[in-house]
C-alpha cells in the first residue's frame, strides 16, 4: 500500500505543494462554498433587516419572518466555518498515515457534504417562499432588495457546489481505487511467470514423491 493512494491521498508524509493543491477541483469547490457562505452571511446580516420610524425594532425583509433571517445567518456562519475546516483537513489529509483515520475523514466529508446540500436546498426553498409572499407595504422603498435576491441566488448555487464537491470526491476515490487495482494487476502479471514456474516445479516434486512412495 505504500505506493498506492489510500482514500483519495497519495503516500502519507509527502511534501505539500500549494500550487497543485489550489488546482485540484475539490479545492476549487471548497473555496466556492466558502465564498458563497460569506456572501449570504454578509447580505442577511448587513441588509436583511429594515428600520422603520414607527417600528420599535428592525424586522426581517423576508416577510417579516425573523426565522428566515436567522436561518440565513446561521447557514452562512456554519457554512463558512465548515468549508474552512474541510479546507484545513484537505491540507492535513496527506499527512494522515493510518488507513482507518483516513477512512473516517473521508466518510465524514461525504456525510457532511450531503447534509449541507440538503440544508442549502431547504434554505433556498424557505427564503424564496418568504420573499415571494412578502408584502409591498412592509418595505415600500425596497430596502435590501438586491441583498435578498443575492441571498436566494447564492443559496441555490450552494446546493450545487456541495453536490459537485461530493460527487467529485467520490469520483476521485473511485479512480484511485481503480488505479490501485490496475497497479496490483500489473505487479501480479509481471511476477506471474516465475510464480507459475514455482508452482509447476512444486507439482513435479510432489508427483515424483508420490511415484517413489508407490
Amino acid at each position: 500500500m505504500d505506493g498506492f493512494q489510500a482514500y483519495g491521498a497519495g503516500k502519507a508524509g509527502g511534501a505539500f505543494d500549494p500550487a497543485t493543491f489550489i488546482r485540484q477541483p475539490q479545492t476549487v469547490v471548497r473555496i466556492l462554498c466558502w465564498l458563497f457562505s460569506i456572501v449570504i452571511l454578509g447580505c442577511v446580516a448587513n441588509e436583511g433587516y429594515v428600520n422603520r420610524p414607527e417600528e420599535v425594532e428592525p424586522y426581517c425583509i423576508f416577510n417579516r419572518n425573523q426565522d428566515a433571517c436567522n436561518y440565513g445567518i446561521t447557514m452562512g456562519t456554519l457554512g463558512f466555518l465548515c468549508s474552512a475546516a474541510f479546507l484545513a483537513l484537505d491540507v492535513y489529509f496527506p499527512q494522515i498515515s493510518g488507513v482507518k483515520d483516513r477512512k473516517k475523514a473521508v466518510m465524514a466529508d461525504i456525510v457532511v457534504s450531503a447534509l449541507w446540500a440538503f440544508i442549502w436546498f431547504v434554505g433556498f426553498c424557505f427564503l424564496a417562499n418568504q420573499w415571494q409572499v412578502s408584502k409591498k407595504e412592509d418595505n415600500p422603498l425596497n430596502e435590501g432588495f438586491d441583498a435578498a435576491r443575492a441571498t436566494i441566488v447564492f443559496s441555490f448555487f450552494s446546493i450545487f457546489t456541495w453536490v459537485i464537491g461530493l460527487r467529485s470526491f467520490i469520483l476521485q476515490l473511485h479512480l484511485n481505487s481503480l488505479s490501485s487495482s490496475l497497479i496490483s494487476t500489473r505487479i501480479f502479471r509481471n511476477s506471474s511467470p516465475g510464480f507459475l514456474k514455482d508452482i509447476q516445479s512444486s507439482s513435479l516434486d510432489v508427483s515424483a514423491f508420490c511415484s517413489l512412495s508407490g
